[in-house]
């Protein structure tokens, strides 16, 4: 039973329906449910299926390959010694197959394809010459290293090139979906403490299938999170190690990123990590990107040197801010959520979900129709001016801005009379800093609404509440 994929789940159902043969690939972080959604959608079709081995050698991989092929074809061939020889034996079974679609599966591709190992020129010589002419086929490859797969398949310049008819990047589950699989699984929780496990678990399908049944929500993380050897204590050195041959840089990046709630420019990323400013640094900022580490958040106008980057993925966020420094201590999470450390990161933790929930504010908003652009912005203070910050602008089509403040609050909020001010105050200098021509509002997206008194009908124009990010 497959909660949520909606999309994905239509988009993997029309390749079977289409008259020529099909070349999927799907990629996204580990945990993910990739191989689950690939089983599911394609059990009934699945005539070969294979998972590649972490850290083998051809040999060993091509012995694996023997093994399942044997075991799924009820045959009992020898070890091939090249992967064409390989490909060749699955082609002669494949044309035998009675099933109309028949669907081929390659599962953790970057580890099947070993150094001078020859997978990538057989799979390319596979489809190539054999698959693609058939109207039967739908291969499958997948990986957890997405910036492999992008660079290797989605991009790739060799004979592969240009033949992958669909991509699909498979993203963490929205609330909307994490509520679901808990309801599925009769975990029994507010949407405010669905919302405080989202901002640990990021939505991961893995990790909130180990939410344990009958227990609160502190008593929930502590469970994954604190308690020896649980599930999430060790999860991000082997996260890290199965997505980057060298991850040491890209954990330096990371644990910057978590020390600047707001973000680092690049500048201040290269300043902080001491990494030169090559392709080499580059390459690996994107590929943190492409795997769902860190986001990129465009200021207003495009100034691009102004450019942010964020730690996107919660887990890792919630690890290298609290995990790391109280692991094995069961109780570790009542101690931390009285810290005003715990307090300003779930506030950082909520503006990245309305990011990540940006059309579900626009529906509330009554403007999912309306095109929009998202970006963040920033005035650099000089002397005694401390500058000033937005997390979250909507740039409207139709005339407006919208000013977003977001506030996770256990009550509803209220506008004093200060906030207030603070609140005029900065509108004013985002006009007269960005001279725009259009009307600039402030909204103002809340776990329960905000408390209706004179500063809040000045100063807020509309706003979202935190069940509508759920629809």
């Amino acid at each position: 039973m497959v909660v949520g994929r909606e999309d994905e789940i239509a988009i993997m159902e029309n390749l079977l329906k289409n008259k020529r043969s099909q070349f999927l690939a799907l990629y996204g972080r580990r945990r993910i449910g990739k191989t689950f959604l690939i089983d599911q959608v394609y059990k009934k079709n699945m005539v070969f299926a294979m998972s590649g081995l972490q850290n083998a050698t051809q040999d060993e991989q091509l012995e694996n390959f023997t093994i399942k092929f044997n075991s799924q074809t009820k045959r009992k061939v020898a070890k091939p010694e090249t992967w064409l020889q390989a490909f060749a034996l699955l082609t002669q079974y494949v044309e035998k197959s009675s099933r109309k679609k028949k669907v081929i599966f390659f599962d953790e591709l970057p580890w099947l394809s070993t150094s001078k190992g020859g997978f990538l020129s057989a799979l390319d010589n596979f489809w190539n010459s054999w698959a693609s002419k058939r109207t039967d086929i739908v291969l499958v490859v997948c990986g957890s290293a997405a910036s492999w797969m992008i660079n290797n398949i989605v991009h790739n310049k060799g004979g592969l090139y240009n033949r992958i008819t669909q991509t699909i990047r498979l993203l963490p589950f929205t609330l909307k979906e994490t509520e679901a699989l808990l309801k599925k699984n009769n975990i029994e929780l507010t949407q405010y403490q669905i919302t405080q496990l989202y901002m640990v678990t990021g939505g991961v399908p893995h990790y909130l299938m180990a939410v344990p049944k009958g227990k609160s929500v502190e008593q929930i993380i502590n469970y994954l999170c604190f308690k020896k050897d649980s599930l999430l204590v060790k999860e991000f050195e082997e996260l890290s190690k199965s997505l980057f041959d060298d991850s040491a840089k890209h954990r330096q990046i990371l644990v910057a990123l978590a020390t600047k709630n707001m973000g680092l420019t690049r500048k201040e990323l290269l300043n902080l990590t001491k990494l030169p400013n090559a392709g080499s640094t580059n390459r690996i900022i994107e590929e943190l990107e492409e795997s769902g580490f860190i986001n990129k958040y465009m200021p207003f106008a495009n100034k691009s040197r102004d450019t942010l980057y964020k730690l996107q993925d919660f887990y890792t966020m919630f690890y290298l801010k609290f995990i790391s420094k109280y692991k094995n201590n069961a109780e570790a999470y009542l101690q931390i959520t009285k810290t005003p450390q715990y307090k300003a990161w779930q506030g950082v933790c909520f503006e990245n979900i309305c990011w990540q929930h940006i059309g579900n504010i626009k529906k509330a908003l009554g403007i999912e129709k309306v095109n929009t652009t998202q970006s963040s912005w920033l005035k650099r203070g000089i002397g005694r001016d401390k500058g000033t910050q937005i997390d979250l602008l909507i740039d409207r089509a139709d005339g407006l801005i919208n000013i977003c403040e977001i506030k996770f609050y256990e009550a509803t909020f209220e506008i004093t009379k200060n906030y207030a001010e603070q609140l005029r105050n900065r509108k004013y200098i985002f006009k007269e800093a960005v001279k725009t021509k259009k009307a600039v509002h402030n909204i103002f997206i809340t776990t329960y609404g905000v408390k209706k008194n004179e500063y809040a009908n000045e100063q807020m124009q509309d706003e979202v509440l935190l069940k509508n990010l759920f629809k």
